[in-house]
């Protein structure tokens, strides 16, 4: 049956490795994992033969979760951690290369695969880390916030270096094709500006009106997906592509509809995202390498822990935040996968370092849950030991209202009592789904979110 077996393996998998991971109260993405170790190629027994199409399926996962991170994260979210996110991310770009770069020169690798090597090793995971923040609650934060910021601005700087970076260490520099992929991407940038402020707004109107929730549904992921496609064609990130139309639907009326539609949809392909990287181990390199894989992964965690902790600290953040930004953020990123293929493919990486990277980036992503647990109990004993730093601000809530009525359909009655809470300064917020009712909302000032009640 093909892809269809395939697919029936790892959702049966993953349910084993979710209930698992439940059962030890441990993050369900690590049961994912697991589960992928076990019906990927390396390991005996029931194995999934069509990885390539589940790879192709995976980056679906990808870029869905960093569509509806975009429909949720607002840019207004990004200016009080502006100073981090576009000062200190390109500085901690560097020392993470220069620490790749280092580790690669004591594996015995030359000046280009060092180079390569250290590219690789310095993103963090923007899925691992979105996922677990979720998973705890804490998407509303300020520390969440400064991640985020972070991980943008990061993921920003890797794709601009890996517009750079093939076109190093050749017998000949190619400027014009280097000049023509940046230009190519910065059109990409000036269209999406266009469509975003004038078209999407328009079609997402338009069908509001009809009232289908089925082709709301479908015009949402048509634009997630399609813009991620569109990016790939200018030489961006597909994933970052769906992350910009995430951001163009957040200012619109339509952000928490569309964000509901989704959900289920990204959690399925999440899932298959997580059990495909699980699938990239191979139990019989790890055991044979051990010693050079544990001390890989020590000096990157351990120096990335305080590069993200330091710059965080630099830039005036106290208390959990700096601790938290360590924790969350040591582990290898998406884009270590794409830059270990792609030095595989051009020759500059062995088979043998291509399987390293790929090894301690599954350790540290598998570290990341468990570690990112420990913040509570280690900023407890910094508490302990400091007791004169300033108050904790690692649960500042995100903004919004409180205390507030909410109104379930803006029907005559509905915007009747929605109307007259208003008037008497009693904060309300009404939930409808018919656009013509929306906009008889706003006229009359009420406010009012377009979604199903």
């Amino acid at each position: 049956m093909g892809i269809a077996a395939d697919l029936a393996i790892i959702v049966v998998a993953a349910l084993a490795g979710g209930m698992i991971a439940q059962l030890l109260r441990q993050p369900l993405i690590v049961g994912y994992i697991l589960a992928g170790v076990i019906v990927g190629p390396y390991t005996a027994g029931v194995t999934v033969g069509s990885r390539e199409e589940i790879a192709l399926l995976a980056e679906i996962g990808v870029a869905l979760l960093l569509f509806t991170l975009g429909i949720e994260f607002s840019l207004k979210d990004l200016r009080p951690v502006r100073r981090v996110a576009i000062f200190g991310t390109p500085i901690q770009v560097l020392l993470g290369i220069g620490l790749g770069y280092g580790v690669g020169q004591m594996l015995g690798l030359d000046w280009l695969a060092s180079l390569w090597f250290g590219v690789a090793l310095g993103p963090s995971n923007t899925m691992i880390v979105l996922k677990t923040l979720g998973g705890r609650g804490l998407l509303g934060t300020l520390s969440s916030r400064v991640m985020i910021g972070m991980l943008i601005v990061q993921d920003l700087c890797v794709m601009a270096i890996m517009l750079v970076l093939p076109y190093l260490g050749g017998s000949s520099f190619d400027g014009g094709a280097l000049l023509f992929a940046i230009v190519r991407a910065a059109l990409f940038l000036g269209v999406m500006l266009l469509i975003g402020t004038r078209v999407i707004p328009w079609l997402m109107r338009r069908i509001a009106r009809w009232e289908s929730r089925e082709l709301f549904l479908i015009t949402v992921t048509a634009l997630g997906l399609g813009i991620g496609y569109a990016a790939w064609l200018a030489g961006l990130s597909f994933a970052f592509g769906a992350f910009l139309a995430g951001l163009v639907i957040s200012e619109s009326d339509y952000s928490h509809q569309a964000l509901g539609e989704v959900i289920p949809l990204r959690d399925i392909f999440a899932m298959l995202f997580f059990v495909s990287v699980g699938m990239l181990l191979d139990p019989a390199f790890l055991v044979a390498n051990l010693g050079t894989v544990l001390w890989v992964v020590a000096i990157v965690a351990v120096a990335k822990m305080f590069i993200f902790g330091g710059i965080t600290r630099a830039f005036g953040y106290r208390n959990v935040i700096p601790l938290a930004s360590a924790l969350a953020l040591f582990q290898l990123g998406e884009f270590s996968f794409v830059l270990a293929r792609q030095g595989l493919t051009s020759g500059v990486f062995s088979a043998d370092t291509y399987s390293l990277i790929l090894t301690v980036a599954l350790v540290t992503i598998l570290m990341t849950p468990p570690a990112f647990q420990l913040t509570q109990p280690l900023y407890r004993v910094q508490r302990r030991l400091f007791r004169s730093a300033p108050l904790r601000t690692f649960d500042v809530p995100a903004d919004g209202l409180e205390g507030h009525v909410v109104v379930a359909g803006a029907g005559r009655v509905g915007q009747f009592v929605a109307g007259m809470l208003h008037r008497l300064h009693v904060p309300v917020v009404a939930i409808e789904l018919n656009q013509q009712r929306v906009d008889e909302c706003k006229q009359q000032g009420i406010p009012v979110i377009y979604g199903d009640a």
